[in-house]
């Protein structure tokens, strides 16, 4: 008898949503270093691309084990 019993996550729709956010703040700071943005928006651009960068390692480290 088994009686190990897995509690599994479902982190999809959340690693989802953090990939999309990913790739939007990423376009949006190298394009706004195109177009001239200033350094202050781009900064919050990088700072918002790398907490999703943060949160997908915990994900992928949380439903791994």
């Amino acid at each position: 008898m088994n009686t190990h019993q897995t509690n599994k996550r479902n982190s999809g729709p959340a690693k989802g949503l953090l990939w999309a956010v990913l790739l939007l703040t990423a376009a949006g700071n190298a394009t706004g270093s195109f177009i001239g943005v200033g350094e202050t928006p781009r900064m919050i651009l990088g700072g918002v691309a790398v907490l999703c960068i943060v949160l997908l390692v915990v994900l992928a480290v949380r439903d791994r084990n």
